[in-house]
């Protein structure tokens, strides 16, 4: 943080978008650029990326991607963010975002939920399944497997992972979750 700046100057009261948990499906390309196409989870991601009153951070997928943030307006934006590290942050005027390294992640959630309270997070995630293939294999109706019967007697296709008889698992396609984090007291 800028030595001797208040994190209350920074603060700026607003009333949190609706939808704090989204989820929308993404191709693994570029994040920002694919989860933001129309439809209603789209919409409101970028609803949460464009709204000017909470910070919000994006983190991409792939090898080499920097984090990708929006912060409220203050004049001491960047030299709050580089924090006196060596690194610079990056402000990219035409799009209105600030670049910064992704090893500058969690510091930069810690202090943004200090000074504001709140930060929306938006983030690639996959889900992971598990069943065991005795559920896969099974012919009869019964079903104690942690699927809950979604899986049961349909074989594998290939697309699970046999680590033993009894578990199994794959993972789910690609998508991007966003959560607000709130600071506790």
């Amino acid at each position: 943080m800028e030595r001797g700046a208040s994190c209350a100057e920074r603060i700026i009261d607003a009333p949190t978008l609706q939808g704090i948990w989204m989820m929308a499906p993404v191709t693994p390309s570029n994040v920002y650029d694919t989860c933001f196409e129309v439809g209603t989870e789209y919409s409101r991601l970028k609803a949460v990326w464009n709204q000017e009153n909470i910070p919000v951070i994006l983190r991409r997928g792939l090898k080499g991607q920097r984090l990708r943030l929006r912060l409220p307006y203050a004049k001491s934006n960047y030299s709050w963010l580089r924090n006196e590290r060596r690194t610079k942050p990056d402000w990219k005027p035409s799009e209105r975002y600030w670049e910064i390294p992704k090893a500058w992640f969690n510091d930069f959630v810690d202090r943004a939920l200090e000074c504001y309270g709140r930060v929306y997070v938006i983030q690639p995630y996959r889900e992971q399944e598990i069943c065991a293939p005795a559920c896969m294999n099974a012919t009869g109706h019964e079903c104690q497997c942690s699927c809950m019967g979604a899986n049961h007697g349909v074989g594998n296709n290939g697309s699970w992972f046999e680590v033993s008889e009894t578990f199994a698992t794959r993972w789910g396609s690609q998508e991007v979750a966003c959560r607000l984090l709130t600071a506790t007291n």
